[in-house]
């Protein structure tokens, strides 16, 4: 039987690196990995590791409005993310992790 548990994490960033091949648009053409790889960096760099975890997530369903970032459990959605927004959400997020310490 499946254990239920709380989250270990003051926020859970999803981040849709869903790739179509071309087929139709998806985040992958907005360079998602790459903001992935930034949020992780700048996690990393804030030293939030264990407070903050950064995932790859499949599609979010708004592919057309990629690339997508979540955060969870606060709810927030950031559409048409591109690599030079990712200070935005590490400030947005910044505000969960001082409030959560």
């Amino acid at each position: 039987m499946a254990r239920k548990n709380e989250s270990p994490y003051i926020a859970h960033v999803f981040v849709c690196t869903n790739d179509r091949g071309g087929a139709r648009k998806s985040c992958a053409d907005c360079d998602s990995l790459t903001v992935k790889a930034k949020l992780k960096d700048a996690v990393q760099e804030k030293g939030w590791k264990g407070k903050v975890r950064v995932s790859t997530s499949g599609c979010m369903g708004l592919c057309a409005d990629g690339s997508n970032v979540m955060i969870y459990p606060q709810k927030i959605w950031f559409s048409e993310v591109l690599t030079g927004d990712v200070d935005e959400i590490i400030s947005t997020i910044e505000k969960f992790v001082e409030a959560g310490s």
